[in-house]
């Protein structure tokens, strides 16, 4: 199991990471925490230091009686610099609550707690749960501070929506629910195990026909840890996500498999390089990357809706939701009760098709990138006539005749077509990684199709 440091800022929603602490330690991963003094105001130390059975610190001139070990870890014979053995020991580091103040400070490299100073010495990867009053959380300063962080490799836990603090307000900036956040830890600490077993890749991001390759981090211009990020600097990205739902009744729909995971790896990853990106998400459960624009939707008139209104804007769509084909033609408004019917006898109609018919209404300088799903040995050469067909620069082909990969995997193994201007379609073959890094192998061929522009 893993070490996960927990940073604690001084938000009203500090307590929920007591039951974030809980979780963790039940999971089997050890738990230490930094606490800002503000946060002492919400929660105090011993409640952390009782879940953890490790002790809680924060200032930088405190000693830790642990030496910067963690629970089942034996402590060094010497007493080490707190903030940076804490983090240097480190699996993953969360910020959870993270208040605009801490962003900020964040933003600025600022040093003047425990938590700012291990923040800026993690090597491990770094992840932010904002938490804030709703107009807090839109101001255009916090909107720009998250997006610098992101950009800069740090991962996103987007809050949610409903009632906040203030009597009678809702909106957007309720701390993501514990689950959400072990669970984002877990999938960072996943991709980071599976970036270290796999040796990095010479030339990885060149598009070559024909060509089998993993990506890895050998690739300069787009790592979001190397400091020269921004690859997609000023470009507008629009990225779909998950599995539209049609409405049999009040509580009963047609849905498919999909988890979003594509969709939000392709846009955490494209946030990464800098875009400004907007994220239709259809039915996901998972924590959406904080500096996206997003915009929840149920159905596929929904889905096209909302793409309709944002494509118009966009330079790149990634079209990597799972749309639904038919829809039932009339749909209860209540519950249909079994006791009423023997049978139940579904009329089902052809929705839309999105892509298609966002491609039809395309101008030039946009890149559309389709996905496709496919089933058994001849799923790529089955998608190239999609490729023409829907008039797109890419499609992403993956083998659903496959358990171990594709919906609600953590990994995938995908074909890449890209059209060319003299008819011939170029291949490339990502053998099965995380979705991750599958992200990072489709936005390297976005930036080739547009750079050949």
């Amino acid at each position: 199991m893993a070490r996960i440091l927990l940073g604690v800022s001084g938000g009203i929603a500090a307590y929920k990471a007591l039951e974030l602490v809980r979780l963790a330690t039940a999971a089997g991963h050890a738990v230490r925490v930094i606490q800002t003094p503000t946060s002492r105001r919400f929660v105090g130390e011993a409640s952390f230091a009782a879940l953890t059975g490790a002790p809680v610190l924060v200032s930088e001139f405190e000693r830790d009686p642990a030496r910067g070990a963690y629970p089942g870890d034996p402590a060094p014979a010497h007493d080490p610099i707190s903030h940076l053995e804490l983090v240097a020991n480190a699996d993953a580091f969360l910020i959870a609550p993270a208040t605009a103040n801490t962003i900020a400070k964040l933003v600025g490299g600022f040093a003047d707690n425990l938590l700012c100073s291990a923040a800026l010495a993690a090597r491990c990867p770094l992840l932010l749960a904002p938490a804030m009053n709703d107009r807090m959380y839109e101001h255009p300063a916090t909107r720009a501070n998250l997006a610098t962080l992101a950009a800069r490799g740090v991962v996103m836990i987007a809050p949610g929506e409903g009632r906040l603090a203030s009597a009678g307000e809702e909106g957007v900036g309720r701390l993501a629910e514990p689950p959400a956040l072990l669970a984002a830890c877990e999938a960072a600490l996943a991709d980071r195990a599976a970036a270290v077993r796999r040796p990095p890749q010479p030339d990885a991001s060149a598009e070559r026909n024909g060509a089998h390759d993993t990506p890895g981090r050998a690739r300069a211009a787009s790592d979001p840890l190397d400091g020269t990020h921004g690859t997609l600097a000023g470009a507008r990205v629009l990225v779909t996500a998950g599995g539209t739902r049609e409405p049999i009744d009040s509580v009963r729909f047609v849905g498919n498999s999909s988890s979003g995971r594509m969709g939000y790896a392709l846009a955490q990853a494209a946030i990464e390089r800098g875009a400004d990106v907007t994220l239709v998400s259809a039915n996901v459960a998972l924590p959406a990357p904080g500096a996206a624009h997003l915009r929840e939707v149920r159905t596929a008139a929904e889905l096209k809706r909302a793409c309709e209104a944002e494509f118009p804007a966009c330079d790149v769509l990634l079209m990597a939701a799972a749309v639904a084909d038919f829809t039932p033609a009339a749909a209860a408004a209540e519950k249909l009760k079994k006791a009423d019917r023997g049978s139940l006898e579904l009329v089902l109609e052809p929705t839309a098709d999105v892509l298609s018919g966002l491609s039809a209404q395309r101008h030039a300088g946009q890149t559309l990138v389709g996905f496709a799903a496919e089933h058994g040995r001849d799923a790529a050469r089955t998608a190239r006539g999609k490729l023409s067909a829907k008039g797109l620069d890419a499609l992403v082909v993956n083998d659903i005749s496959r358990s171990d990969i594709g919906f609600d995997s953590a990994e995938n193994e995908v074909t890449i077509l890209s059209a060319h201007g003299n008819g011939e379609v170029a291949e490339r073959h990502v053998a099965r990684t995380t979705k991750t890094e599958v992200a990072e192998a489709i936005l390297d061929t976005v930036e080739g199709l547009r750079g050949r522009g």
